[in-house]
């Protein structure tokens, strides 16, 4: 089936087609490389589940590996693995990826084996029951890990009681307990053509598009929709008690928006805060104190929330000293903004990070599908720095009083119990 639609050439260098089945492909020609990179995009994650389903986006991501009846599990791999091509999949809060990176030549087999996974899949019994225990071997995993024990704790005492909150993987209960009805009547209510984005980058055959309605065209199913819940944060301190050298702690507050216009503020107080080897917090905590090995900050934001946080691990008896640390440049930050040197060197390291993390297929597939995916504002290399630069300190100040200002929130894991940390979220 030839494709006869006509494309939208946009602000960027990249093409956004629609098909009539509401399939959103969006492509980027990157003639110079001998590479091309497929990702397939579901506007579907763990804030979509109810308790029952809890886990299953995640546990989707897994099962739609295993094929479908006419592409089993063994010929998936054996064929990505016969062209030396790369795949895989990861599934987030509120989406899941699918992906694959091949040579150029090898497009169609990509195209065609990624539309049958998402849209034929099997379920069959067996494997679910296999996949099953890989899924709960992964949840061990994370639950030896206390760096992901803390992350945890600190989303759970950030949105406890909201969609955000439950953890991507599920429980052992909710993964144990699934069956095959829930797990494919989940599929049939989030997966469809109109909740769906397929982007793809590097050196495009010319008949890219014919490629993606020959595979994708007779895709069928009804739009997808997700309830905006603004959570109502409160001062909460969770602790994850265990016998550990080092306490684990998640510090942080209520931040902005995914769409939020001073994001470009922030990324640059964040950069300053703790974003680096130059940063206040490792400056202060590790370089002059010695305080800790691992200390940086993070940036959380969704469509209806978001989060400020920084993760140090120390010795349990340095814990008071450096939250008060913490607190001193937060409220530095908050107060009287950052030098104009510091400014100058979180918009250098922000535009080359930029830059450089956009010179291959993979990462503009990325770029590209992620947000298309989230609804946002798509912005060209040089838009995006243009935003970095116009920055100015009072913007730093301003966005620093909305994400760093509390109601504090602690997520940790830690020989002690949650009484030791109380006072810090005051």
């Amino acid at each position: 089936m030839p494709w006869n639609g006509s494309y939208h050439l946009a602000t960027m260098d990249y093409q956004l087609t629609t098909l009539p089945n509401g399939l959103r492909v969006i492509t980027e020609n990157m003639p110079t490389l001998r590479s091309v990179a497929i990702g397939c995009w579901v506007d579907t994650g763990s804030r979509d589940e109810t308790e029952i389903e809890s886990g299953a986006s995640h546990f989707l991501e897994h099962l739609l590996f295993k094929g479908s009846d006419a592409w089993s599990a063994r010929r998936i791999s054996e064929t990505f693995d016969a062209i030396g091509a790369r795949h895989n999949a990861f599934t987030s809060k509120e989406y899941t990826c699918f992906w694959t990176r091949m040579r150029d030549e090898d497009v169609p087999v990509g195209v065609e084996i990624l539309a049958e996974m998402l849209q034929r899949p099997a379920f069959r019994q067996d494997e679910i029951d296999s996949e099953r225990h890989v899924v709960l071997e992964e949840i061990n995993m994370n639950d030896d890990d206390p760096t992901d024990v803390a992350h945890e704790e600190f989303i759970a005492a950030a949105w406890a009681g909201y969609p955000l909150a439950p953890p991507i993987l599920g429980s052992r209960e909710s993964i144990t307990t699934m069956s095959r009805d829930t797990v494919s009547g989940y599929w049939a209510k989030r997966y469809s053509p109109r909740s769906t984005v397929v982007s793809i980058a590097g050196n495009l055959p010319d008949n890219i598009m014919d490629l993606v309605v020959e595979h994708f065209g007779e895709w069928e199913g009804a739009p997808t929709s997700r309830t905006s819940v603004t959570p109502s944060v409160s001062k909460n301190a969770r602790v994850h008690t265990k016998d550990t050298e080092q306490a684990h702690i998640m510090f942080g507050s209520p931040s902005i928006v995914r769409d939020d216009d001073r994001r470009f503020a922030l990324a640059l107080a964040d950069h300053v805060l703790g974003g680096g080897m130059s940063s206040r917090l490792f400056r202060e905590i590790r370089e002059t104190r010695g305080l800790a090995y691992a200390v940086h900050s993070f940036q959380m934001s969704f469509l209806d929330a978001g989060v400020s946080a920084v993760y140090v691990g120390t010795t349990p008896s340095q814990v008071g000293e450096v939250l008060s640390i913490v607190h001193d440049e937060l409220d530095r930050i908050m107060a009287d903004g950052i030098t104009e040197g510091e400014l100058e060197r979180a918009q250098g390291h922000v535009k080359g990070a930029l830059a450089i993390g956009l010179e291959d297929a993979s990462s503009r597939m990325m770029r590209l599908g992620r947000t298309e995916i989230v609804g946002m504002e798509h912005l060209s290399v040089d838009e995006t720095v243009e935003r970095i630069s116009a920055v100015t300190n009072e913007d730093i100040m301003d966005v620093a009083k909305v994400a760093y200002d509390g109601p504090y929130i602690i997520g940790a894991v830690a020989p002690f119990g949650q009484d030791e940390l109380k006072e810090y979220v005051e």
